[in-house]
């Protein structure tokens, strides 16, 4: 595409805002040194997506003429401190009144032998060359103060229509750095937009090139995903990408659950089941918030708490399906992806728990709920917020299969409700929460041993049932101390 037929600007009446967003005075002032030093400079990539559409950006980067020794020799003259965090691609971070911007000069990026990285790069000798080599057009314009909006490839237009497109050609950008697929995935979530056709082909036909790609990169991706609240839709309108990103989804495709309970395949459901709990975890209507990210280990749970189950399909006689035991092995392979992803440790732990404990009987009632309580117990687990969560993923499960499982979601509120309520009235569900401690146990005369953690458990059993309060002097008499 011509550089000269998508080219608008605006006027320099309407600066130093875009679309009424001002750039922020540190960055203004980086901008500013680097022209007052003979430098070229355009403000570049998110910013300008954010700001054409009315959001506050935060992180700003600074494309220029220079070279990263010449911006950082022109910037500390300036007397702003420089970072030399990416020299190796022309990048530098400039610190200014606290904020980092980046500053990376214009470039041309040489072959991409490892499908990620281009071995070389050279100086660019505009800008006009510096967007032509970038992922998406909503991600390659830039804006200036005075100069206005240049944008090559009709992002706005792409922006206005709701569209992602690949600058170019949509293969030749992919087979370039294949995470770029998965960043098409994650700007299409969370802008809410659709994948222009070429470029969705083109994801589908280059999705086995996401083999060459570190797995913690695409761990980086998939949570950024999730974060969306629109993990369901990725999974639905772009498959092919996303059982390359985690193979272990492939067989769940297509597979028939062979339930009356069920009215989708294990793929859909699972995608259906995604989409309830982001879209309620915004609805606050639901307890939600629309202005917080999705719980990553709720997301991670919805994704792959059905993962094991075509391993585990069993056809009864009468033709219907039966996956047992597949919780214990979804949580399992959880636990795999997740370490593969490079997720992390207390991630993967609350994610593997709520997937194992998914399917579990639950009924509103004391004992049920604090036993299920009990799981989640730990000296650095947020019990509350994992019982909902347990809770939200339940609900958005129920939610997900035939019409007819949709009543339990009644059942599901009214058990959260009591667990809430058992919470706050300090209920013991763990010998952490017990209201008795091993010290109390020696103050009445007990001597140290094994004695002392046997009596502590015959509290808790006893104070669990009901039969005596959560109480020291209570739970004392009732050991006869």
């Amino acid at each position: 595409m011509a550089a000269e037929n998508h080219i608008s600007t605006v006027a320099c009446v309407d600066a130093p805002a875009l679309v009424g967003q001002a750039l922020s005075a540190p960055a203004l002032r980086v901008l500013r040194a680097l022209e007052a030093g003979g430098l070229e400079a355009w403000v570049v990539g998110g910013w300008v997506r954010d700001a054409l559409m009315g959001s506050a950006g935060h992180d700003v980067d600074i494309c220029c003429s220079g070279t990263w020794q010449e911006s950082k020799r022109v910037l500390e003259s300036a007397d702003v401190r420089v970072l030399e965090t990416g020299t190796r691609f022309g990048g530098i971070t400039a610190v200014a009144d606290g904020e980092r911007i980046e500053v990376t000069t214009y470039r041309l990026d040489g072959f991409y032998t490892d499908g990620r990285h281009p071995e070389s790069i050279e100086v660019a000798e505009s800008v006009n060359e510096d967007l032509a080599r970038r992922d998406f057009t909503v991600n390659a314009m830039a804006w200036h103060p005075e100069r206005g909006l240049l944008d090559l490839f009709d992002g706005e237009g792409d922006i206005r229509r709701g569209v992602i497109r690949a600058v170019g050609e949509p293969r030749r950008r992919f087979e370039e750095d294949a995470l770029r697929m998965l960043r098409a995935v994650r700007f299409a979530c969370r802008l809410d937009f659709t994948m222009d056709p070429p470029t969705a082909e083109a994801l589908a036909a280059c999705a086995p090139l996401l083999d060459a790609v570190a797995h913690e990169r695409i761990g980086h991706e998939l949570d950024g995903i999730l974060a969306t609240g629109h993990g369901g839709d990725a999974l639905l309108r772009y498959p092919e990408i996303m059982c390359a990103a985690i193979p272990e989804l492939a067989p769940c495709r297509g597979f028939d659950q062979h339930s009356r309970y069920h009215a989708y395949d294990v793929y859909e459901h699972i995608a259906r089941v995604l989409t309830v709990a982001g879209e309620l975890s915004f609805s606050r209507t639901d307890g939600g918030d629309p202005n917080r990210a999705p719980s990553p280990s709720l997301m991670w749970a919805a994704l792959l708490h059905d993962v094991g189950k075509p391993r585990c399909f069993t056809l009864d006689e009468h033709g219907n399906g039966h996956f047992y035991k597949h919780p214990a092995v979804s949580a399992t392979m959880a636990e795999q992806i997740m370490h593969r992803l490079s997720c992390g440790g207390k991630l993967l732990r609350d994610v593997c728990l709520l997937i194992r404990h998914h399917d579990r009987p639950m009924q509103a009632e004391r004992q049920s709920l604090l036993k299920a309580m009990a799981l989640f117990a730990g000296s650095d687990m947020d019990t509350r917020r994992l019982m909902d969560e347990l809770f939200d993923l339940k609900r958005a499960d129920a939610l997900g299969k035939a019409p007819g499982c949709f009543s339990y979601v009644e059942d599901i509120e009214c058990m959260r409700a009591m667990v809430h309520a058992l919470m706050d009235a300090h209920e013991a569900y763990s010998l952490d929460t017990l209201d008795l401690k091993g010290r109390d146990l020696i103050a009445a005369g007990v001597d140290p041993g094994p004695r002392i953690g046997n009596l502590l458990r015959r509290a808790l059993k006893g104070t669990m049932a009901g039969v005596v309060p959560n109480r020291r002097e209570a739970l004392l008499a009732y050991l006869h101390l």
